[in-house]
C-alpha cells in the first residue's frame, strides 16, 4: 500500500464559519480537533478573514487547509476541508449553505436578519453537515426540513424561541376573550 495516499473519508468538512464584516464570529461549527480551544479557533478565524476579506477568489489554501468562501453584504461564509479535499465538494456545501440561508432569510442575507433567525440557521447547518459528514446539499430539501411550522412540532422538540412565541400567542388570545 502506498504510504503517500490517504484512504477516502466521509469526513469532508472540518468547519463551517459565518463571520461578520469585521471578522467576528457569528456562527462557527468545527467538526474535528484541529483547533481544540476557542482561542485557537478565533486566531484561525481572524487570520483567515484577514487573508480573504479583500480577495476576489473563492478558494484559498490556508494553514494547510482548503477553504472555499463567499461574501454578501456584511457576512462571510466559509467551508473548510483538509488540503486533500476536493474543492468542488466543499463548494457544493458552501453553495447549499448560502442558498438555504438566502431562502430562509427571504433573500435578505445580512447580519441583523441572520441574528434574528439563528435557531433556524443552526438547524440548516445541521441538516447540511453532521460531524464533518455531508448529509444534504439540495437547497429545497434543507429549507423544507427546517421550515416546519412550530404548531406541527412536539413540545419537546421545539426551540425555546418557539415555545415562548407559542406562549405569547396563547396569552394574547386569552386576554382578548
Amino acid at each position: 500500500m502506498e504510504s503517500g495516499l490517504l484512504d477516502p473519508s466521509l469526513y469532508s468538512v472540518k468547519a463551517i464559519l459565518i463571520l461578520d464584516n469585521d471578522g467576528n464570529r457569528l456562527i462557527t461549527k468545527y467538526y474535528d480537533e484541529a483547533f481544540p480551544t476557542v482561542k485557537e479557533q478565533k486566531d484561525f478565524e481572524k487570520n483567515l478573514f484577514n487573508k480573504t476579506h479583500r480577495a476576489n477568489a473563492e478558494i484559498i489554501m490556508f494553514e494547510g487547509l482548503t477553504c472555499v468562501y463567499k461574501s454578501n453584504v456584511d457576512l462571510f461564509f466559509y467551508v473548510i476541508g483538509s488540503s486533500q479535499e476536493n474543492e468542488l465538494i466543499l463548494a457544493s456545501v458552501l453553495s447549499a449553505l448560502y442558498d438555504a440561508i438566502s431562502q430562509i432569510l427571504r433573500k435578505n442575507v445580512e447580519k441583523r436578519s441572520l441574528l434574528d433567525n439563528l435557531d433556524v440557521i443552526f438547524l440548516a447547518i445541521d441538516e447540511i453537515c453532521d460531524g464533518g459528514i455531508i448529509l444534504e446539499v439540495d437547497t429545497a430539501s434543507i429549507v423544507q426540513k427546517v421550515a416546519l411550522r412550530s404548531d406541527d412540532i412536539p413540545l419537546g422538540e421545539q426551540t425555546v424561541t418557539q415555545v415562548l412565541q407559542s406562549a405569547k400567542e396563547q396569552i394574547k388570545w386569552s386576554l382578548l376573550k
